[in-house]
């Protein structure tokens, strides 16, 4: 219901203008009534025995029966796994205000990318909440710009809201949304040895967060990007979709022992990686300072703002914040999202947003994040995980749980 309310007032408005239509079949497909959509890839994971769940309103693998979900995250992490992500919205900014465009919505520097380069940001909402993160990658003639499929009915409006008023402004900028690649990410240390072997890119020249158009396993036009969210070096491919599963066939078919992942790994693999889940961990109640994300906000953006919320956000830079995003460190049961974090009086002191055991660490060892008072959230500080109807000593940790391995030129 709220999506047809919304959908309602935004034709009135007349704010999707040439969107519209396309953001009609968004709601239709993604409706609570309907089935969850379906990647290109999807006739390709039920053969290939994945174990289908409704994820952001598309029907996405879990697990394949093949292995297990810490198998799968161990190999990942020995060797390399291919995920699909093709819910993801990716969307192409042309014109020559495309930076203003951009940067009138995020924390990003963006005009000052280097080309076929990108950074991780943020969109943010007037209150310093954030609506989104992405990321934006300045692509020759244009923006690329890859945001979570969960939130694209307020990805959509939020971006041709603002379109259409920099028209109206006779500003020069122009949104395409992409309804006809597929994106996968092929993640793991063996990556080079499963993907050079397909591709006359030099992966040696393209580091962390870089870009560029190419050839591979014989389907032109691919876009490979240095990113990933595992924590391990990797790529992302965006590709037609009418040849991703050939790329897929062909990816599996290669050096460095690749295999397919699911969410369920992916999940556990971006949390020992420290990295947030949208709408556990970050949501529009929650600024970039309390996220820790401060280092999103680039250098020239906290001195000249001009992002929504910026003074808030500004200020809560300056000065800090009431509570903040740790990391913990737990044996026994693990905790999930919700669960009450206490001190050791048995007051409440905050609440866990993400949680799982580790298999990277093993030996019992449970890893989550959550938010806590700032007055108990300095690294060591042991606190305690109400899981069920025990309490659990937990201890304020670093993150990354499990070092990083991107890749960076030297």
């Amino acid at each position: 219901m709220r999506e047809k309310v919304l959908l309602t007032k935004l034709g009135q408005a007349g704010v999707l203008g040439r969107h519209f239509p396309q953001y009609v079949k968004y709601l239709v497909r993604n409706s609570s009534s309907d089935a969850p959509a379906k990647t290109c890839l999807y006739d390709f994971h039920v053969a290939s025995g994945g174990k289908m769940v409704d994820f952001a309103g598309y029907a996405m693998p879990v697990q394949y029966t093949s292995m297990g979900i810490s198998a799968s995250h161990n190999h990942t992490r020995s060797n390399c796994s291919l995920f699909d992500v093709s819910h993801m919205l990716q969307t192409r900014v042309y014109g020559k205000d495309r930076f203003e465009f951009i940067e009138s919505l995020t924390v990003a520097d963006a005009k000052n990318l280097k080309p076929n380069h990108g950074a991780l940001t943020l969109f943010t909402n007037d209150q310093g909440g954030i609506i989104d993160d992405l990321i934006v990658t300045n692509a020759d003639e244009h923006l690329y710009v890859v945001s979570n499929a969960g939130c694209r009915h307020s990805d959509i409006p939020l971006m041709s809201g603002r379109e259409k008023e920099m028209k109206q402004m006779g500003k020069d900028v122009t949104l395409e949304y992409i309804e006809d690649r597929g994106l996968v990410a092929l993640q793991g240390p063996t990556m080079i040895a499963c993907l050079q072997p397909l591709t006359s890119i030099d992966l040696s020249k393209l580091g962390f967060m870089s870009s560029t158009v190419g050839v591979v396993a014989g389907i032109e036009g691919c876009r490979v990007t240095r990113c990933g969210y595992t924590g391990e070096d990797g790529v992302e491919i965006s590709v037609l979709e009418k040849e991703c599963a050939n790329l897929v066939e062909a990816l599996l078919n290669s050096a460095g022992n690749p295999a397919l992942a699911g969410l369920g790994a992916r999940d556990s693999l971006r949390l020992e990686a420290g990295l947030c889940l949208y709408g556990n961990d970050i949501d529009a109640t929650t600024t970039p300072i309390e996220g820790t994300l401060a280092w999103t906000i680039a250098k020239t953006r906290r001195t000249t703002g001009g992002f929504p919320g910026a003074d808030i956000i500004l200020k809560q830079l300056k000065e800090g914040a009431d509570k903040k995003r740790v990391g913990f460190l737990s044996k026994g049961p693990p905790a999930r999202g919700h669960t009450s974090i206490l001190d050791a009086e048995g007051n409440k002191v905050g609440e866990i947003t993400s949680g799982c055991p580790s298999p990277s660490i093993g030996s019992g060892t449970n890893v989550s994040m959550g938010y806590v008072n700032k007055s108990v959230s300095k690294i060591g500080t042991t606190l305690y995980l109400q899981v069920r109807n025990k309490k659990i000593e937990a201890t304020v940790s670093k993150m990354p749980f499990v070092p990083a391995n991107y890749f960076y030129l030297k």
